[in-house]
C-alpha cells in the first residue's frame, strides 16, 4: 500500500536548497581560486635565487599563454582594429603587472607585495562610486598604505614602488578587460593578451635561461606559478561567476592579501610586524565594506542590462 503522505525533498533538490548549494559551491571556488593564485606566487618565488624575478615571470607568462590559448582558441584573423587595441593594452598591462608584483615580492615579501597590488581593484571600485562613505574607505586604504610605507631602517621604497606599479597595472587590466570582454567573444581576448604578453618576455627570458644555472626543479617552480596563478584561477572564476553574483566575487577577492601574508609566513618564513597586519586588515576591510554597503541593482535597472552581462566585471590575472 502506497502512503499518501508527501515526503519532503532533500534540501539540495528544493529550489532554495539548490540555490544555497550552488552559492556554497561558488564560494568554495572563489576561496580556492585565491589560494591557488597566492600559492602559485609563493612557489614561483622559490625560483628567484636561480632565475631572478624577471626570469620567473617569463616562464610564468609562457605557461599561462599556452594554457589560455588552449582554452580561448582565438581567431586572430577575425579581430578588427577596435578589438585589437584593447587587447594590446591588456597584454601590456598584464606583462607590467606581473613584472611589478614579482619584483616587489622579491624585495618586500609576498604579503606586502600582494596587499599593495590589491589597491588596484580597490581603487577602481572606489573611483566608480559617488557615495560619501566610499571617501572614508579610500582614506582608510590610504592610511594603510602610509603604514606599510612608514620610514624604517629596513624600508624598501623600491619594493613599495614596484608594488604600486603592480596595483596601477591591475587597475588598467580591469578596465581594459571590461572593454575586451564587451568587444571580443568568449575568452579569445584574454588568451590573445596572454600570448602577446608571453612574447614580450621571449627575448629576456631566453637570455636568462641560457645564462643562469637552470634545473628541472627551478623550471617546475616557475611553471607551477603560471599554472596556479593564471590557468586555475581563470577557470575557477568562470565557474564561480555562474553560481554567485558578481558583487560577491569582488568581496571574496579580499582574501588574497590575507592568503599571501599567511603563505609568506608559513612557506617562505616572511614575518610581518603587527602594524603591517593591521594595514592589511584595513585594506581588506575597506574593499569588503565598500562592496557590502552598495545597493543591489533594482529590477528596473537590471531589466535594461544585456542578457548574460553583469554590471561588474571582476577579473583575475
Amino acid at each position: 500500500m502506497t502512503s499518501t503522505t508527501a515526503t519532503p525533498e532533500p534540501a539540495s533538490t528544493t529550489p532554495n536548497g539548490a540555490a544555497r548549494h550552488s552559492r556554497a559551491g561558488g564560494v568554495a571556488l572563489m576561496l580556492s581560486s585565491g589560494l591557488s593564485n597566492q600559492l602559485g606566487a609563493a612557489t614561483g618565488s622559490l625560483a628567484f635565487p636561480a632565475l631572478g624575478p624577471v626570469g620567473v615571470v617569463a616562464v610564468r607568462q609562457w605557461v599561462a599563454a599556452i594554457l589560455l590559448l588552449a582554452i580561448g582558441r582565438p581567431r586572430l584573423t577575425a579581430f578588427t582594429r577596435a578589438q585589437w587595441w584593447p587587447v594590446l593594452g591588456l597584454a601590456l598591462s598584464f606583462a607590467t603587472m606581473n613584472f611589478g608584483l614579482y619584483n616587489a615580492i622579491d624585495r618586500i615579501g609576498l604579503g606586502l607585495a600582494v596587499t599593495l597590488e590589491f589597491l588596484g581593484p580597490l581603487a577602481v571600485a572606489l573611483a566608480s562610486s559617488r557615495r560619501p562613505v566610499d571617501t572614508a574607505y579610500a582614506l582608510l586604504a590610504a592610511g594603510a598604505v602610509a603604514v606599510l610605507a612608514r620610514p624604517q631602517p629596513t624600508t624598501d621604497y623600491a619594493g613599495i614602488a614596484l608594488g604600486l606599479l603592480a596595483a596601477t597595472s591591475w587597475a588598467a587590466y580591469i578596465l581594459l578587460n571590461r572593454t575586451v570582454g564587451a568587444r571580443v567573444p568568449g575568452a579569445q581576448g584574454s588568451a590573445t593578451a596572454a600570448a602577446l604578453s608571453g612574447l614580450l618576455y621571449l627575448p629576456i627570458g631566453i637570455q636568462i635561461l641560457t645564462t643562469h644555472p637552470v634545473t628541472a626543479q627551478v623550471l617546475a617552480c616557475a611553471a607551477v606559478a603560471g599554472l596556479l596563478s593564471s590557468a586555475v584561477p581563470f577557470l575557477a572564476d568562470l565557474l564561480a561567476l555562474r553560481k554567485v553574483p558578481a558583487r560577491f566575487f569582488g568581496i571574496f577577492m579580499s582574501v588574497n592579501p590575507v592568503y599571501a601574508a599567511l603563505l609568506g609566513l608559513l612557506l617562505l618564513g616572511q614575518s610581518l610586524h603587527f602594524a603591517d597586519w593591521l594595514a592589511i586588515a584595513a585594506i581588506v576591510t575597506a574593499n569588503t565594506a565598500s562592496l557590502l554597503t552598495r545597493q543591489r541593482p533594482t529590477p528596473t535597472s537590471a531589466s535594461h542590462a544585456p542578457a548574460g552581462k553583469t554590471t561588474e566585471c571582476p577579473t583575475t590575472h
